[in-house]
């Protein structure tokens, strides 16, 4: 699934259905684990037999050691082939005003184990009949269904025989049923916009194919699916098979990889709502995908393992993107480009999005994890390839560079903690779908790694676990260290800091922990991590605790950096000796240091410091040579590291103090780009430089400089007396709209909110952002109860929207109380397995920082236990860990801080 800034996961079944009326209608089956509405019954057991109508209601049983109450299936039965008819209903019934669909489902599965129980998934399904069982070789007899009902928890259709099944038979399961397509964003959902169309879709990663048909939905219990799909006339049909109404079987495939689309789009190739694809909004999207489907093939030394590769842009999808396999869906603005809106970050954001898709046809797809708790086998290996598929299509780019800020530093940030996790897991540790939905997160996508054909040769339309891919690995490598080294990589959480002693040439290691004092539960086995280090040489060294290494000596004004180019998964720091004269580096000839290293020896001290592994006077001391910096990733980490500064003084007397210090830093850079740029009036051609422009203005007008808020608000106001005619450039718009917003009060919100309400989905995104930028906190409220209306913001946008607000200092606490008063609405409403869940609840409380809120933070995880936080549980104990960790953070720096930033600002 791709990374967008908010990543849910796209699953298996996506059908779109589009109708002709002026709000059109969108039906998915979403990722996204969501709570049953009491409304929507579920059926409860009931005598087998002949029986037609409807069972009653009665309890369940609920028995802990029976297998129904396990989330796991029993090894007894496994499909092979489904055959599938749906039939979607875009207006309300008018008994229940639900909007519906109905189905028929047939499965025909081995019993590789006797058994006398058949457990299929389900979940929110109602039965119209009662399931029939028959055997597939008339000379045997099926045994007749006792009874069956639906055990709600486990999310199971429980039924039982009268006698067992035999080994190594066919047997066929066929159910009626009928669901709720609603439009909760999880399962089988439905959407709507304002065109001359509609559809409905859905995803299915990682456990809701259950919520559109009964089904084995587990990722190893691959089949073939037929697939019939009934649609109004004058719309087109789309499925991972070829077009038509009644699809071709499907390869041999998980689950949660099905998708079918009935829609009224119009399409290059490129699915998308008719305007979209009349304004050529797909043509990039279609110029890049060939490229990189022939790199993949050429890196993987294995051929495009289907017959088509379609791609649609959604208008309402949870997940940045789903690789469904031959129907990849997109949200809109991470497919859609339009140069009149696009941003170049939009732009590559597409690109790496297409390729880490494409990158899941092979591995995710063609070879599939056997469970969840490998997830980092489909995820991370798409994460690392997104950036060799997206440089080879936009080689200028320097997309190889940009892995350390998107996914190194990412990625660091929560492995730092005591509540991370290993990238693999026992699959015992992980049974429940919430606990699935957790695992998405950075740890699984940006922790990567490399890999070779000779493992997708071997387990094409198969599952593996993580030991499968070293043996591959072991083919080409050194004998006896791939599992060695990628055991420490996998099943050990966090990375080290290395610690170099120049003087002696000693050096050790010992896991990273952003909060020293906090307690490790779970301590690694492991001694060592591999290395690159060295001064111009690049050299793999297995290190022990502890090891003297004769080429990490300097002396006189030679000095050391090791982890060149930042190959390796780990901080450094040095003896102050060397940290000295590594500044004195930055200070003088900063060129002579790699610009990849220059970004990270500021994220190495900042986060050191934190840890209290280094001074913070040290850490801040890598920032003064930023008024002669002018690439972009030095200026982007250091602005990282920065906006942790802000969440910890933006509500104190230090405020003042960094914010002059940091506008004497920034307005050289703005100025060079005032001057590269002919006054703002000219594109600069590099993808970085446009980069550091957006940088250089930000931190100007965030700073207070008065040239850069008089530009952005002469820019906005040029806009709002000429709302036809957008004179500012589709790069700058978003820091533009926020520092112009900022600036202003209710006639620029107003403008800002009517200008949202009729732009396309690209220049949406970007005013929703803005928005959040306010003073007025009556605005600001006004806008989070926006984020729960429906009519007007969508749903997919909701949480991204909250987490901005919460940004806003202004609106920190009052997105908190929000959030409180209606924890119980939006894990009902929004479904408590949607992937942005740890995102909202890290989002909301990462300024934290105080006693109090350290209280209010352990009172909420405490109101809530019953209702729960689904994909959030961990982000919850993140939250308290690091809220504990930044007041002590504050309490040991504050008076120092303020005075090296009155020091600073001094007049030399």
């Amino acid at each position: 699934m791709g990374k967008g800034f908010f990543l849910s996961k796209g699953v298996g079944v996506l059908l779109i259905i589009c109708g002709a009326a002026s709000v059109a209608t969108i039906i998915a089956l979403s990722v996204v684990y969501s709570q049953e509405k009491a409304k929507n019954n579920e059926v409860s057991p009931t005598n087998g037999g002949s029986t037609t109508n409807p069972p009653v209601t009665t309890p369940a049983p609920t028995t802990s050691n029976k297998p129904w109450d396990q989330y796991r299936l029993p090894k007894t039965l496994v499909p092979e082939h489904y055959n599938l008819m749906l039939r979607p209903r875009l207006t309300p019934d008018e008994t229940t005003k639900l909007y519906i669909f109905t189905g028929e489902s047939s499965v025909d599965f081995k019993c590789v184990e006797e058994t006398d129980l058949i457990l299929i998934h389900s979940n929110k399904l109602n039965y119209t009949k009662a399931p029939t069982l028959e055997s597939v070789n008339p000379a045997v007899t099926a045994p007749n269904i006792n009874k069956y009902w639906l055990q709600k928890v486990t999310q199971y259709l429980v039924i039982e025989l009268d006698a067992k099944l035999k080994k190594d038979h066919m047997y066929r399961l066929s159910t009626d049923f009928v669901g709720e397509l609603a439009d909760d964003l999880g399962g089988f959902y439905r959407s709507e916009y304002e065109e001359d169309g509609g559809c409905c879709n859905n995803s299915m990663q990682p456990t809701d194919a259950r919520k559109s048909f009964p089904c084995f939905d587990e990722p190893a219990l691959k089949a073939v699916f037929n697939i019939t799909l009934t649609h109004p006339q004058g719309t087109i049909a789309l499925s991972n098979g070829l077009i038509q109404t009644t699809f071709a079987p499907t390869e041999k495939m998980s689950t949660y990889l099905l998708a079918y689309i009935v829609s009224d789009f119009d399409f290059i190739r490129i699915f998308a709502r008719k305007s979209a694809i009349a304004a050529g909004q797909g043509e990039y999207a279609l110029n890049t995908t060939g490229p990189i489907l022939k790199f993949f093939e050429d890196y993987y030394n294995s051929k495009y393992p289907l017959p088509k590769s379609d791609q649609i842009a959604l208008p309402d999808f949870n997940a940045g993107a789903m690789e469904n396999w031959g129907l990849i869906t997109y949200r809109e603005t991470a497919l859609l480009y339009d140069p009149e809106f696009s941003s170049n970050g939009n732009k590559e954001r597409i690109a790496t999005i297409i390729a880490h898709e494409l990158a899941h046809m092979w591995f995710g797809n063609l070879v599939t994890l056997r469970w969840w708790n490998d997830l980092w086998l489909n995820e991370g290996f798409a994460s690392y390839v997104e950036y060799l598929g997206a440089n080879y299509a936009e080689p200028d780019w320097g997309m190889a560079d940009l892995i350390v800020l998107n996914d190194v530093h990412r990625v660091f940030a929560v492995d730092a903690l005591t509540s991370s996790h290993p990238l693999s897991s026992k699959e015992e540790d992980i049974q429940r779908p919430e606990q699935i939905s957790e695992l998405f997160d950075a740890i699984s996508y940006s922790k990567v790694t490399k890999h070779q054909h000779t493992y997708l040769k071997e387990f094409a339309f198969g599952n593996t676990v993580y030991s499968d891919l070293w043996k591959h690995l072991q083919d080409a490598s050194l004998p006896n260290t791939v599992a060695d080294i990628m055991n420490t990589w996998v099943l050990q959480m966090g990375f080290p800091v290395v610690t170099i002693d120049t003087a002696s040439g000693t050096v050790t290691q010992k896991h990273f922990l952003l909060d020293p004092d906090s307690e490790v539960t779970v301590v690694s086995p492991f001694k060592y991590v591999p290395m690159h280090c060295g001064l111009s040489q690049n050299k793999l060294i297995a290190l022990s605790i502890t090891e003297t290494v004769d080429m990490m000596k300097a002396t006189g004004t030679d000095w050391v950096l090791a982890n060149l180019n930042v190959v390796g998964y780990y901080r450094v720091n040095y003896d102050q000796s060397n940290w000295n004269k590594l500044l004195n580096a930055l200070n003088t000839n900063h060129s002579v240091i790699p610009v990849i290293n220059r970004a990270q020896l500021v994220d190495d001290a900042f986060n050191m410091a934190r840890a209290k592994i280094v001074s913070t006077t040290l850490a801040l001391s890598t920032t003064v040579y930023l008024d002669k910096e002018r690439d972009f990733m030095p200026w982007e980490s250091a602005t990282d590291n920065m906006d942790f500064f802000y969440l910890m003084f933006d509500r104190s007397e230090v405020y003042g103090h960094m914010q002059a210090y940091l506008q004497k830093q920034v307005i050289p850079l703005f100025n060079y780009y005032k001057a590269e740029t002919g006054n703002w009036t000219k594109d600069l051609p590099g993808h970085l430089d446009q980069y550091n422009l957006v940088n250089a203005i930000s931190l100007a007008c965030k700073t207070g400089h008065k040239e850069c808020t008089d530009l952005a608000k002469g820019w906005f106001e040029m806009w709002m007396n000429n709302p036809a005619k957008n004179p500012i450039h589709p790069n700058l718009r978003s820091t533009v709209y926020c520092n112009a917003i900022a600036a202003g009060g209710a006639k620029e919100w107003e403008f800002a909110w009517a200008q949202f309400t009729k732009a396309n989905a690209i220049e949406a995104d970007k005013l929703r952002y803005a928005m959040a930028c306010t003073k007025e906190p009556w605005l600001l409220n006004r806008y989070l109860e926006y984020t729960l209306t429906p009519e007007k913001m969508r749903k997919q946008d909701a949480t991204s929207t909250i987490v901005y607000i919460a940004n806003n200092v202004v609106g920190q606490a009052l997105t908190w109380d929000f959030i409180r008063a209606r924890w119980t609405y939006i894990f009902n409403e929004y479904g408590g397995g949607s992937f942005s869940f740890s995102n909202l609840i890290n989002g909301v409380t990462k300024r934290f920082s105080t006693e109090f809120e350290l209280k209010q933070l352990r009172q909420f995880k405490e109101d809530n236990a019953d209702i729960g936080f689904g994909s959030g549980t961990l982000a919850v104990d993140q939250s308290i860990e690091r809220t504990i960790s930044n007041m002590k953070w504050i309490e040991e720096n504050t008076k120092t801080v303020s005075n090296w930033f009155q020091e600073a600002i001094k007049p030399l």
